[in-house]
């Protein structure tokens, strides 16, 4: 399973199947999630041997009506990932608060780094 795979999946049940990468179609229903990769430290050895694992950095963003909702919303995305064993989550940070004034969403985004 892809590492995309793996985060639909974890994270689907909580915003009704809304996950979708980098953006959400115009019109989606609120809330919903977004992520992309954004890096990642290579693993990488002395000798020529190929990894079996890789690792992933992603930001993983919650939209919303209210900050309330993205609040309990990103604290959710946050367990939801680290309970995902084969994942190996590393939470990089706590949640950074975001608006968008055109279209009047409240989010969050926080990054997360995963070995797989």
């Amino acid at each position: 399973m892809t590492i995309e795979a793996t985060l639909f999946t974890t994270l689907k049940t909580l915003v009704a199947n809304r996950v979708y990468p980098d953006v959400a179609p115009v019109g989606t229903v609120r809330p919903y999630l977004t992520y992309q990769q954004v890096g990642g430290a290579a693993v990488n050895f002395l000798d020529p041997t190929v990894p079996s694992k890789k690792r992933f950095r992603f930001q993983v963003n919650v939209w919303g009506d209210t900050r309330s909702q993205v609040a309990a919303l990103a604290i959710q995305v946050e367990d939801a990932l680290r309970a995902v064993t084969a994942l190996q989550t590393t939470v990089e940070g706590a949640p950074i608060a975001s608006y968008e004034p055109e279209t009047n969403l409240r989010g969050s985004v926080q990054d997360f780094s995963f070995i797989l």
